[in-house]
């Protein structure tokens, strides 16, 4: 798949590592579509990277997620990819020092978000990439679902992140053999620790600390790093059904 004219959906694209894809498509002459909520930074992305076009959709909501593929379907005439970036992460331990049980509803609102939202988006999406014209390799499209190191090894207070990124994992080579009779591949990316807004308010001192568990090399992950990767993804075709961490080297 060539990034060039290549139009991409890119869910929490709004900051962080979906950003990073949305400048990265729209630098190489693709068309972004950042899905995020209406509180996001997406719209600021809009205005100020050309190629970049911002449809305020809630994943948790089938209807807005609906909407917003049949909209770009309708603009673009077809969708090449799409990167699954939208995720929470609450932490809580699954019992607290004060013997206080997890919260329930926290639980099933990151599954909700994190693997429902996840899933309703690939099914909606992958129907309407069933209908493009394939390419070389009999390809119509590519799907990239961003999990995390804690998929594979879970942390204190990461229940339910770990759940539904360990579930995403779990899917990845399941969804690459449903949708290879379509020419769909599908990649998921486990990223580690990575230098976007969530870490915006923490100290220096443990900033240094999150850098000295990277073996190699010693700096945080960078949405560029990620969105390069997508771009490899994007031009291999070969990749597909594989887990791959993006983390130097760190074990958490």
């Amino acid at each position: 798949m060539k990034v060039t004219g290549a139009v991409g959906i890119i869910t929490g694209g709004g900051g962080g590592l979906g950003a990073g894809v949305a400048r990265m498509l729209a630098a190489h002459g693709g068309r972004a579509v950042v899905l995020d909520l209406e509180t996001s930074a997406a719209a600021d992305l809009e205005r100020e990277v050309t190629n970049v076009t911002f449809v305020p959709t809630d994943v948790s909501v089938p209807d807005q997620v609906r909407a917003a593929v049949d909209r770009v379907r309708a603009e673009y005439g077809r969708i090449d990819l799409c990167v699954n970036a939208a995720g929470i992460s609450p932490a809580q331990r699954v019992v607290d020092r004060r013997g206080r049980a997890h919260d329930l509803p926290t639980f099933e609102k990151v599954l909700d978000i994190n693997l429902v939202g996840a899933f309703d988006v690939i099914r909606t999406v992958a129907a309407a990439m069933s209908g493009n014209e394939a390419g070389p390799d009999g390809e119509r499209g590519l799907i990239v679902n961003v999990s995390s190191a804690a998929g594979l090894e879970g942390q204190v207070g990461q229940a339910a992140y770990t759940a539904s990124k360990g579930a995403l994992i779990a899917l990845t080579l399941q969804l690459a053999r449903d949708l290879a009779i379509h020419g769909i591949r599908v990649m998921t990316v486990a990223p580690g620790i990575m230098d976007t807004p969530m870490l915006a308010g923490i100290d220096g001192d443990r900033r240094a600390a999150l850098v000295d568990l990277h073996v190699f090399p010693k700096r945080l992950g960078t949405p560029e790093d990620f969105a390069a990767l997508v771009k490899c993804f994007m031009e291999v075709t070969l990749l597909n059904g594989e887990v791959v961490r993006l983390d130097a080297a760190t074990r958490l």
